[in-house]
């Protein structure tokens, strides 16, 4: 088959993405017609059905299955092609994506403003998520990660900061349950977790050694999540310093500690690492996380 049949492999992939004629031919921008045309087209060129036809809508056989494998890999690698022309240019203008974990808002959203303020053309997508986004297809423009460091081979990974976390409550809490003065002390505490018992965050395996599962109360897989239950007095948390020392209800009970520590990374894709866009922001993060609380000085470089 021939690549003047994208148009029908494109359509068919997004039918049995969809599930029906009409929601693919909206998403295409053509008429409904035209949808059961491509795909009767593609199924008379490979002799095969491509897709079970029932009352709900279109569901893929099995070798409409393996049809869409190829669909959906030669559709990421148009999205890279169109990332990277987007990204080619040396104006600062146009969208820049950033993603981070959860919880870093507070720090990199002022350096983001201050590149808006330079460059009003710019258009910033920050996306907050514990999912690593594929940079290789264009899913960001730059990531912010935490913990062992990143090892694709395409990747631009330099080592940005020490993520810090201290363990923090509110007065109401204390008052209530006494405020630890040591290590020995948190057997008396309750605590707000991560509500995976193996969380690879250092800080969290920490805890798993010192206190009993079941002090861990209030068990969540978000920062946020998090700093709203030791907003409402359920337990100490470990919050990020930033996120701690900027809220005035609460108290940092033990300060941060080297063993809590998770290394933060820069990571871009080689062929956007240069662009203009990239590197605006890059020079911007590094100069700012020199100014955050920090124990470990960080090496400037890993690759």
């Amino acid at each position: 088959m021939s690549f003047q049949n994208w148009d029908e492999i494109r359509t068919a992939y997004q039918v049995a993405r969809i599930g029906t004629v009409s929601g693919a031919a909206e998403v295409l921008g053509v008429h409904h017609a035209t949808v059961i045309r491509h795909i009767d087209a593609l199924e008379a060129r490979l002799g095969a059905k491509l897709f079970q036809r029932h009352a709900r809508g279109y569901t893929a056989t099995e070798a409409g299955q393996e049809l869409l494998k190829v669909a959906q890999a030669t559709e990421d690698q148009f999205g890279q092609l169109a990332a990277r022309i987007n990204g080619a240019g040396s104006e600062m203008a146009g969208e820049l994506v950033i993603t981070s974990i959860p919880g870093l808002s507070k720090v990199i959203t002022p350096v983001i403003a201050g590149l808006m303020a330079e460059h009003p053309e710019l258009i910033v997508r920050y996306v907050t998520d514990l999912r690593v986004f594929r940079l290789e297809y264009g899913e960001a423009h730059v990531a912010i990660r935490a913990g062992s460091a990143p090892t694709e081979p395409d990747n631009v990974v330099q080592r940005l900061h020490e993520h810090q976390v201290a363990l923090y409550a509110t007065p109401e809490y204390l008052a209530r349950m006494g405020t630890p003065k040591a290590d020995a002390d948190l057997a008396n505490h309750f605590f707000v977790g991560h509500e995976n018992p193996t969380s690879r965050a250092p800080f969290y395996r920490w805890l798993s050694g010192v206190v009993a599962r079941n002090q861990v109360i209030y068990r969540c897989n978000d920062s946020e999540a998090v700093e709203d239950a030791v907003q409402a007095g359920l337990g100490l948390g470990f919050l990020p310093v930033a996120t701690g020392r900027a809220h005035r209800g609460f108290v940092e009970v033990m300060p941060p500690r080297e063993d809590w520590v998770s290394p933060l990374w820069l990571v871009t894709h080689v062929d956007l690492h240069r662009t203009t866009k990239v590197q605006a922001f890059l020079t911007a993060i590094k100069a700012a996380a020199k100014g955050w609380p920090a124990i470990c000085s960080a090496p400037e470089h890993a690759h």
